[in-house]
């Protein structure tokens, strides 16, 4: 790495052959993905960011959105990717300022893709609870009822320590006045969680809004017996 914290050219670490390869697959991916939660009404402008981890010969790179980009501008030549200790090895445009966030989920889980928004009304349920309630059993996908990081400022290592508990034994989790994140072992499985949740907290507001009525919630036992049928969703492997 050079003074300035940009990666440095000549270095041993720099991505070759099949590497830089699959490299350039998951940017693909990830900018796809990206311009999808900008389609989907998920994120505005540039807010938002999303991440894909590579195996690599000298250790997994993180590709990460970069900082203040429209995600229609990047292109393959944008990549930027870090090491887990957050050095830069691939790119020249500044890492997203949620990195923190992104590194700390790619350290402590299996996680190979993470998806954080800033959509409208998980940022809402944000504000209003610590725990988004049980009002739909989809809720079991995530792992169990989602909570909500206390408040922190973006891009910063208490941001990530807070968003780190609410994770426990979680895929998905809310964010104080800021968002949601939600992981996954393949981008799209990470992108459908966000939607998933989103969509929640679209449903419970919704049900809330009606005058003289309260929603209908499932109990903790309901929510155990989804997340057992759902062992068996989908297809078989083939």
């Amino acid at each position: 790495m050079t003074e300035q914290g940009q990666p440095d050219e000549h270095s041993d670490e720099q991505p070759e052959g099949e590497e830089r390869e699959a490299i350039s697959r998951a940017w693909s991916d990830l900018v796809a993905t990206a311009r999808r939660t900008v389609t989907d009404g998920l994120v505005v402008g540039t807010s938002g960011n999303v991440s894909v981890r590579v195996p690599g010969r000298a250790g997994d790179i993180v590709l990460v959105t970069p900082s203040g980009v429209h995600y229609d501008r990047l292109t393959a030549a944008d990549a930027v990717g870090v090491r887990l200790d957050g050095r830069q090895v691939l790119g020249e445009l500044t890492p997203t300022s949620e990195l923190p966030m992104h590194l700390a989920i790619h350290r402590t889980t299996d996680a190979v893709a993470v998806v954080h928004t800033h959509a409208v009304h998980a940022t809402a349920v944000s504000t209003l609870v610590d725990e988004l309630p049980l009002i739909h059993y989809m809720t079991a996908a995530l792992g169990g009822p989602v909570r909500v990081a206390p408040y922190a400022l973006y891009g910063t290592g208490e941001l990530a320590a807070h968003m780190l508990r609410a994770l426990e034994d979680r895929t998905g989790c809310l964010l104080r006045n800021h968002g949601a994140v939600t992981y996954g072992s393949s981008l799209d499985q990470a992108f459908d969680r966000t939607a998933q949740l989103e969509w929640m907290c679209r449903l419970w507001l919704t049900a809330g809004s009606v005058p003289g009525r309260t929603p209908n919630l499932l109990s903790e036992a309901q929510l155990r017996e989804v997340a057992e049928k759902l062992r068996g969703y989908g297809q078989p492997s083939r």
